[in-house]
């Protein structure tokens, strides 16, 4: 497994409960994630069931079974109910990134599965049978398969699929800051207008404030000022002068990131060598999809792996069930996109009724 993330995590854990051996690498040698938070909806909550980690991820975040969405001067104009998809559990989590990436980590090593940290994967070498890989520390083996689990700028993609797509800058970026969470604040809430804005709950204690905004050319933003460039950008929102954006002071604590998409409409693996994850399906956050993706894939590869005996037979059959579920998130993510960047009217309730809709069917 190339890619300690949550693709490459979820799906050594979902190969291991079907005991297949894994071995994961992963090029960080702090294995570090960025402190903001993420939303786990009710296919994540389904998925991760039947991954058997579900009472660990409710312990580690917040549950909720609700999305609020207001206007942009704040009123509210809907709160709907989303779809509980397991039973005796809420229908979404909110849980912190390094919060999930300690449940995955602990949860594959618990399962079996061996971790190494600071290591590339610099050749492979198909012969048909199994694939030779040598690291970037040096060391060689040879496995059955490999994944490719290593995000939006994979190295496994560039090696077997040279000639794909590759990530494009979108015209929007993501800002994320961590807060303490009010006591009303007990779903996703969403503001409409040409900027995303919404807060999510992540614990007890702490939700995050995430927004989108246009950004012309892509630009930097030096680290210094960076949280009173985030309170400039929250001038013409809901949140302008309020006392929540006053508690956003603390430069380091932005999280700030360029938003890129990417899909790729061709073969997903070569010989057995198989992408998952963000490597041929990344995108962008307006649907909160990017880690349900990647956790589906993980189930659907393991279920796959089991069914056919000979990997490139079950890496055909992983793509044919993901292919179409994952290209609607990314076109619909992008969607909502291109009509904030436009200024066009967008109907948040309608397309989260739709996304709640489709990925509440069956992986």
């Amino acid at each position: 497994m190339i890619g300690g993330g949550i693709a490459g995590l979820t799906a050594a854990i979902a190969l291991r409960r079907r005991d297949i051996g894994v071995d994961v690498i992963e090029r960080d040698p702090d294995w570090s994630v960025y402190g903001v938070g993420i939303i786990q909806q009710c296919n994540v909550v389904r998925a991760v069931a039947e991954l058997g980690i579900l009472d660990d991820y409710v312990n580690a975040g917040f549950a909720f079974d609700q999305i609020e969405v207001c206007a942009p001067n704040g009123k509210l104009l809907a709160r709907f109910p989303t779809p509980r998809l397991t039973e005796r559990y809420p229908a979404n989590i909110g849980i912190g990134r390094r919060a999930l990436q300690k449940v995955l980590g602990d949860r594959a090593k618990a399962a079996g599965a061996t971790i190494r940290l600071g290591v590339t994967a610099e050749r492979l070498e198909d012969d048909g049978t199994a694939v030779g890989v040598t690291f970037s520390d040096g060391t060689s083996g040879t496995w059955d398969f490999v994944v490719g689990a290593d995000g939006l700028y994979s190295q496994t993609r560039r090696q077997i699929l040279p000639d794909a797509p590759v990530p494009r800058f979108v015209g929007q970026s993501v800002w994320r800051y961590n807060l303490p969470r009010p006591s009303e604040l007990t779903a996703v809430r969403v503001y409409e207008g040409p900027k995303g804005l919404g807060l999510v709950p992540l614990s007890q204690e702490l939700m995050y404030l995430y927004l989108t905004t246009p950004e012309p050319g892509n630009p930097r933003y030096p680290r210094a000022g960076l949280a009173a460039t985030l309170r400039a950008k929250l001038a013409d929102t809901a949140l302008a002068n309020s006392a929540l954006s006053e508690q956003i002071t603390d430069d380091d604590a932005v999280v700030y990131k360029p938003l890129e998409a990417l899909f790729v409409p061709g073969d997903w693996h070569k010989g057995r060598v198989v992408l998952a994850g963000d490597a041929v399906h990344t995108t962008t956050p307006h649907l909160g999809q990017g880690a349900g993706m990647a956790i589906e894939d993980a189930l659907v590869l393991a279920d796959e792996v089991v069914r056919h005996g000979e990997p490139q037979a079950a890496f055909e059959a992983f793509r044919a069930r993901r292919f179409e579920r994952c290209r609607y998130i990314v076109e619909a993510s992008l969607g909502i996109c291109e009509a904030q960047i436009a200024g066009r009217p967008l109907d948040q309730s309608a397309a989260n009724r739709e996304m709640f809709e489709v990925v509440s069917k069956p992986i």
